[in-house]
């Protein structure tokens, strides 16, 4: 169990917590491009490590995201004028580019140009600067001169059309996310599909839930397996990928990655991504994603909210779930998943916890996490300060079975080159 101390270390995101800190030194989602297709198009708000924030398009299509407090009166720049190369509150008509400068202040009266220039440099805007990978818009929230290069996330460096992308908001702490994610024994379960209810269903899944779990730190993150016994008197390993600060790569075909970016202590935009490297998608592979049964959900129109959603408890089918159809009764992946970590509240409490052997994985990424908060504390490098280094790829392999993970796992996950960016 985690210490009621560590737990907050691990949880609180805002500005000048120690997670906060350490998320802002990476490239951090703020949205789907298409959100703000169309130039001096409308703005969007957004929310971001405890920020509130205004996202546009502008005049010359680039990117921008600033507090969405003007720093005239605070009104907020959500219902301002997206108009020639800026946006422009409609309280009392300050202008800023996406850089947060003022560029027009025609409430104040006339001065000598030196004048309006020290009123429109008091009046900035904080603003975050903006590039577009694999269809979202990145921001960098951290120190301007430590600002590090976009990683060379796979998915990120293919054509639209090999990539199927989603997002919805998870009504809990972005670690309930992270910790579900890397939690291999759940899927011998949680995910089991129709059960033979004869036999029950912990008699079917016990023969299939992994026998051994370890975790290893790369360059860019960590690597977390989970191993089969084979008869051949090997193992299987199945491997998932931590890029930090909160990516994971799952080795499902085609392949998947989540990204469990915080909006706030309790809130998470969870983005989820289906994408093949090899070919574009097919109308039946687009087909089965919109189906809604795999890692994407089905959300009210016009928001980020799924249909299945805890206040209405996910649209539980009981039918289903007595009568073996379905062992959860919960339809979709991602759904199966937001199910439980959402019910153990917005801030899971991790000191009533008793962890099993099954947990290891999760501890040993917990341990990992807090050690990296006191390496960032003490001023140390961060793991996936290099694109380069996350260049690598979930998978499953065999090995023999006395080999450990870290001697094996290497060679397996490391993709040698990168598709080239759109």
């Amino acid at each position: 169990m985690l210490s009621r101390e560590d737990n907050e270390r691990l949880t609180r995101v805002g500005p000048g917590t120690p997670m906060g800190e350490l998320m802002r030194r990476y490239w951090i989602p703020a949205a789907f491009s298409n959100q703000i297709a169309e130039r001096d198009g409308p703005p969007i708000r957004v929310k971001l490590l405890c920020e509130n924030l205004v996202l546009f398009r502008d005049s010359e299509g680039r990117a921008g995201l600033v507090d969405e407090r003007c720093p005239h009166r605070t009104a907020s720049l959500f219902y301002g004028r997206n108009e020639e190369g800026g946006l422009r509150c409609v309280y009392h008509g300050l202008k800023f580019d996406v850089n947060g400068a003022c560029t027009d202040a025609p409430c104040v009266p006339n001065g000598t140009p030196e004048q309006m220039a020290n009123v429109q440099r008091a009046l900035e805007v904080k603003a975050y600067p903006c590039l577009e990978r694999g269809g979202v818009v990145w921001t960098y929230m951290g120190p301007k001169e430590l600002k590090p290069e976009f990683p060379d996330l796979e998915w990120t460096l293919l054509p639209e059309s090999h990539r199927f992308g989603s997002r919805h908001i998870q009504e809990c702490n972005w670690l309930q996310g992270l910790d579900g994610g890397f939690d291999s024994s759940h899927l011998s379960f949680l995910h089991s599909g129709a059960v033979d209810i004869r036999k029950g269903a912990a008699d079917k899944d016990r023969k299939i839930v992994p026998s051994r779990y370890d975790v290893v730190p790369l360059d860019c993150g960590f690597a977390c397996g989970s191993a089969r016994d084979l008869e051949n008197g090997n193992v299987s390993w199945h491997v998932d990928v931590m890029l930090m600060p909160f990516h994971k790569i799952i080795p499902s075909a085609p392949l998947a990655a989540h990204v469990w970016a915080p909006i706030d202590d309790e809130n998470t935009m969870l983005y989820s991504v289906n994408f093949n490297p090899h070919r574009p998608f097919t109308p039946e592979d687009l087909a089965r994603e919109t189906a809604f049964r795999g890692i994407h959900t089905e959300n009210i129109p016009g928001t980020d909210r799924a249909i299945q959603n805890k206040d209405n408890d996910y649209q539980i089918d009981r039918a289903q779930q007595s009568n073996g159809t379905s062992y959860t009764g919960l339809k979709g992946l991602g759904i199966q998943d937001c199910a439980m970590q959402e019910s153990m509240g917005a801030i899971a409490d991790r000191t009533i916890e008793h962890l099993l052997p099954n947990d290891l994985a999760i501890v040993k990424i917990r341990r990992l996490l807090l050690q990296l908060l006191a390496d960032h504390a003490a001023g140390k490098p961060l793991p996936g300060m290099k694109a380069a280094s996350y260049r690598v790829r979930s998978t499953r392999y065999e090995a023999a079975k006395d080999l450990s993970f870290a001697d094996t796992v290497q060679r397996h996950i490391a993709v040698d080159s990168t598709v080239a960016a759109e």
